[in-house]
């Protein structure tokens, strides 16, 4: 099992930035991909970054590319989702997820994480 606590979320005017960790307890942090996605009021949840076990394979949706980072510390058994000129379109509850399996190649699909987190609010502002 693992626990995944996300946090950092909160209201912030369109063009500003949030930084979203993601802290894990349980089974082995390092032993895991690393997935956020989003979902938005009426909307399905949607891919948002993944990151392979190393930190070495990310991939980003491409509404997200170009302005975000996602990072991984490994000894603090935490991921990161720094996030930079926001939209009124990024609000949502982002969600962090481990991925047991696909730990080399990251997966874009909810469908392929194991565990989740309780998700937390970003809110953008116009």
């Amino acid at each position: 099992q693992v626990q995944l606590v996300e946090s950092g979320g909160g209201l912030v005017q369109a063009g500003g930035s949030l930084s979203l960790s993601c802290a894990a307890s349980g089974r082995t942090f390092s032993s895991y991909a690393m997935g956020w996605f989003r979902q938005a009021a009426g909307k399905d949840r949607e891919f948002v970054a993944a990151l392979s076990w190393n930190g070495g394979v990310a991939y980003y949706a491409d509404s997200v590319k170009g302005r975000s980072t996602i990072f991984r510390d490994n000894a603090e058994n935490t991921v990161y989702l720094q996030m930079n000129r926001l939209k009124p379109e990024d609000s949502a509850v982002y969600y962090c997820a481990a991925d047991g399996e696909s730990w080399l190649n990251p997966s874009r699909l909810d469908d392929s994480y194991d565990y989740w987190g309780q998700g937390t609010q970003v809110t953008v502002s116009s």
